[in-house]
Order: structure tokens, then sequence, then C-alpha cells
């Protein structure tokens, strides 16, 4: 069985919203279209996303290309960031930089780090606790997918190994038994080439 987390691509940022439900861009729109229209993911058996409205757009394009219901998990959204909501860009890499580089405290009222590695790995450990007989797709978020690779590959969390600049839509493949880092992040497009 091969695992994927793909993390959703482009959104239309709105100040005026909740971050959690936040749309797709139209380019995020157009990228996801381009992967379900592919063969790239026809192993895969089980897509199970975040409940955030960017990762849902995401995942119920593919799981419809592929004739499968999405697996909601609520728990796998991103790292909780409502004590601050919407920040400016630079403010936010700000931030975003101090949460990555001090896991164990609390950067302004933001979820911790180590919880949010934490709560990923253990959504992760209970949807691979289930039998699965092809692929598995997990569909989500750049914060906690990175806290994800850094608990799979055994790495300190650290910001160094997050899907980088773009908006998004990268992916990595991992095993689970025995549970394995197979790839760096890499943009969804190369799934398809």
């Amino acid at each position: 069985m091969l695992c994927r987390y793909l993390t959703h691509p482009q959104i239309i940022v709105d100040p005026a919203l909740d971050v959690p439900r936040w749309h797709l861009s139209d380019v995020g729109k157009a990228r996801v279209a381009a992967l379900a229209g592919g063969e790239a993911l026809r192993g895969t058996t089980r897509i199970i996303s975040s409940g955030e409205t960017k990762a849902l757009e995401t995942a119920q394009p593919l799981a419809e290309a592929l004739g499968l219901a999405v697996e909601v998990r609520p728990a796998m959204h991103e790292n909780d960031r409502s004590a601050t909501g919407f920040l400016p860009p630079t403010e936010f890499e700000q931030v975003a930089d101090r949460f990555f580089a001090a896991p164990e405290d609390s950067v302004r009222g933001w979820e911790r780090a180590a919880d949010a590695q934490a709560r990923i790995l253990a959504e992760v450990t209970t949807c691979l606790a289930q039998p699965c007989d092809g692929d598995v797709l997990f569909v989500g978020h750049g914060g906690v997918g990175t806290l994800l690779w850094c608990a799979l590959a055994g790495k300190p969390i650290s910001r160094a190994h997050d899907q980088g600049p773009g908006g998004g839509g990268n992916v990595f493949t991992f095993t689970w038994t025995p549970r394995a880092v197979l790839s760096a992040w890499q943009p969804m497009e190369r799934l398809s080439a």
C-alpha cells in the first residue's frame, strides 16, 4: 500500500471568512481538475480529508473521478490559528517561522506544533489501522502535512521540511509498514509525469 499526503492548492484569501472556510481559487480548482482527469491516482482506493472547505474542495473532485467517497476526518485540520485569525502574509510567515522553531510553545495563542503533530499522526494511525486493498490519499494542509512528514521521517520539527512557497498543491509519498517517507514534497503535477 502506497500512501500520499496532498495539500490543497491555491486559495482565495478572504479576511472576512474564518480561515477553515476559505475556498480554492480558480487556479487551485484547475490544478485539482487536471489531477482528477489523469491516471496518477488510479490505484487509490481511499481518500481521507480534513473537514476544512479548501481540503474538501480538493478531495471531492479526485474522489468523484475515482468513484470513491471522501472520508472526512475533522481532526486532520490545519494547526489551530484561531487565536489570531487572519494575519497579513508577512506577519503570518513570521509567526509560522516561530511556530516551527519553538514546537513546545504556543506562539501568539496558536496550537503548539508538538500538539498538532501528535494530532495528525494519531489521525493517520487510526485511518491506516483499517485494512486497505489499494493506495491511500490523505488531503490536508501544509503546516500539519510538514509536521507529519517530520514524524514519519524521524526528523525534528523544522520548517526546513515545509512544502515551500507557491500556494500549496504539493504531495509526498510514504509507506506505513514499514514506516518510511519515500519522497520530499513535490508539486501535484509531478504525479502525472
